[in-house]
Formats: structure tokens, C-alpha cells, sequence
């Protein structure tokens, strides 16, 4: 007993002294780690307006951009939104699985797209703000990864607000359109973000802002008027639980809209929000709590409603959602790679004036 107790003892001795090693590890490298700059030391299409400080060096290699995830620089705080934001959901699609036969039901698929769509979205997201300053061609292809993401999940927040939510009376005026309409905005919603991004040298920031949220807008709109319609007509007396997470999402959503337009808190206070303050960092907590209140208001629509929706959706419906998803999905890709074509050809003439 007493030789495996000393075991034992010598076992948890060497594991602390491998924990004690961790930050004289995390110490050698920071060395290594070029401090930031001022938004004069990068490119101007890295900068952003009232943002003075805080950029990271272009070119370095691969490894200090993934170790700047715990170094303090202006992109920090968006990384850490959205990378939180995806284990959250993770969390989330785990507790969903404990009660949702996700395999079995096909009724549940649409709320699995909107799930897996969530995770994309943020993923893609926090990848965009952590890697975008490499270089200006990988800015290009991480942003337009971004702007896939968003556009997707467009689309997954389509086809659960289509299934769970929409009403008879609509149901009958926008089946067989609503769908293939989704797709086709969402689609339109990454072409405008990448177009806008593309024109990052040539047009105002007012016009790309025109070219990135006005498609947004439009997706929006459609998405989410079977919410919107269950809205406008929701009385106190009427027994949905799912109507307030329905509300949270319609505000953070319009919230996030607001701060993503305009850079309220940088033109207040320049160069005091260069680490945390910034609106695009609100945007992104406020895009997090709309995902989140979205998933438990479908989930709770697809608990609730389901004599409704099944009655509504026939067989192998959900399977075609699922399938404009997918289509969705490659056609966002495709665009993507098409405008990085245009500005692979744009950056290589320039290298070539030079």
C-alpha cells in the first residue's frame, strides 16, 4: 500500500513540475514576439479609422500570429469574442444532443444547419481577425472566408425561422420561393462583401460599407419576416416561450447592425479604444447573443410547434433545405475564389510596376 501511495505521490510531483514549466516556455517565446505598431508603420488598407496603435508587424511567420492570441494588440478582443462564442455553441450542440435525435429526425435537421452554421460563422470569424494581417493577399482570403461564413449562416437562419416559425396563412403564400429566395441573397450577401473588400483601394469606406450591408440587410429582411410576422401579432396572452428569445434576437441583432455600420465609439474617443472599446468588438458580442438567442428560440419552436411545422413540411423537405444549405455553401466558396482571383491579378500587376 505505502509503495503505491509514494506512487502515486511521485506521479502528481512530476505533473506539477511539468505545469511550473508552462510559463517559462510561454517566457522564451515571447522574446521572439515583435511588439505592435502604429497604424503609420502598416499598409493603409490594414487600418482602421480612429484605431492608432495596436497593429501587428506583416510578415512574420506562422507562429507569432497564433501566439499573438494571448498577446495584446487591437484584433485581441475580436479573436476572443467569436473563438468564446464557438465554444459556447460547441457547449450548446452538445446539450442539444442529449434531448435531439439529430439522425433520426429529420425535423431537427434545420435546427442542426442553424447549430453547425453558428460554429462556421465564428470560427471563420475569429480566424479572419487572428491571421487577416499577415500579408495583404492572405488578409484577402481570410476576410472573404469570413464573409462565407456570415453568408451561410444567413442561410441557416433561413431555413429554422422558414421551418419552426412561419405561420399557415404565409406558409401558403411563400412556399416553393422562400428557400431558393434565401439561397440567392445569401449568395448576393458574399458577393457584396467580397466586391467591397475587392474595392478596398478604389472606393470610399462609405461605398464598401453600402456594398457589404445593404445585401445583409435584404438577407435579413426575408430570413426572418416568418419571426417577424409571429411578432407583430403576439399579444400577453399568448403562451410562446419561444417569443422572447425571438425578441433578444431581433435587438441584438439591430443593435450589432448599428455598430458594424458606424465606428461610434472609435469617432468619440480616437486612439482610447486601440485595445478593447472598439465598435467592431461590440458588434461582435452583440452578433454572439443574437446566435445564442436564436438557437434556444428555435429550439424551443422546434419542441413547441412541431403538430404545426410537420403538418406544414412534407416528407423529404427538410432533406432539400439541407441540400440548398450545401449549394449555398459551395456557391459562397466559388465566389469567394473568383474575387481572389481579381485581386490575386491586381496585387501581382502592382508587384510587377514596381
Amino acid at each position: 500500500m505505502a509503495t503505491i501511495v509514494m506512487e502515486k505521490i511521485g506521479r502528481l510531483f512530476i505533473s506539477l513540475q511539468q505545469i511550473r514549466e508552462v510559463p517559462r516556455i510561454l517566457t522564451d517565446a515571447a522574446p521572439s514576439m515583435p511588439g505592435t505598431v502604429r497604424d503609420t508603420e502598416v499598409p493603409y488598407y490594414f487600418r482602421e479609422r480612429y484605431v492608432c496603435t495596436g497593429y501587428r508587424p506583416l510578415n512574420q511567420n506562422w507562429r507569432y500570429y497564433f501566439l499573438s492570441l494571448f498577446q495584446r494588440h487591437n484584433e485581441t478582443i475580436n479573436v476572443w469574442t467569436h473563438l468564446l462564442a464557438f465554444l459556447i455553441v460547441l457547449v450548446k450542440l452538445r446539450q442539444l444532443c442529449e434531448t435531439v435525435h439529430f439522425v433520426s429526425d429529420p425535423h431537427s435537421w434545420p435546427l442542426f444547419v442553424l447549430v453547425l452554421s453558428s460554429l462556421i460563422y465564428s470560427a471563420f470569424s475569429a480566424l479572419a481577425h487572428l491571421l487577416g494581417g499577415k500579408s495583404e493577399m492572405y488578409h484577402y482570403v481570410f476576410f472573404f472566408l469570413d464573409y462565407v461564413g456570415v453568408a451561410q449562416y444567413q442561410f441557416g437562419s433561413a431555413i429554422v425561422h422558414f421551418y419552426y416559425g412561419v405561420d399557415e396563412s404565409m406558409h401558403r403564400h411563400v412556399n416553393g420561393i422562400f428557400m431558393p429566395t434565401a439561397t440567392i441573397l445569401s449568395c448576393l450577401s458574399c458577393l457584396g462583401c467580397c466586391y467591397g473588400k475587392y474595392c478596398n483601394h478604389r472606393l470610399p469606406s462609405s461605398v464598401r460599407k453600402v456594398c457589404q450591408v445593404v445585401p445583409s440587410a435584404l438577407a435579413y429582411t426575408w430570413d426572418s419576416s416568418p419571426v417577424a410576422k409571429r411578432l407583430m401579432s403576439w399579444s400577453t396572452e399568448t403562451n410562446d416561450p419561444a417569443v422572447f428569445y425571438h425578441f433578444g434576437q431581433v435587438a441584438f441583432f439591430l443593435s450589432c447592425s448599428f455598430f458594424f455600420t458606424f465606428p461610434l465609439m472609435e469617432s468619440c474617443l480616437p486612439g482610447r479604444c486601440d485595445f478593447v472599446g472598439q465598435s467592431h468588438q461590440i458588434f461582435h458580442v452583440f452578433l454572439s447573443c443574437c446566435t445564442l438567442c436564436q438557437i434556444q428560440a428555435s429550439y424551443l419552436d422546434f419542441t413547441g410547434r412541431r403538430e404545426l411545422y410537420s403538418g406544414l413540411h412534407g416528407s423529404g423537405e427538410a432533406a432539400l433545405f439541407v441540400g440548398l444549405y450545401v449549394v449555398t455553401l459551395v456557391v459562397c466558396f466559388l465566389i469567394a475564389v473568383v474575387v481572389l482571383r481579381r485581386v490575386n491579378r491586381v496585387l501581382d500587376l502592382r508587384n510587377k510596376s514596381k
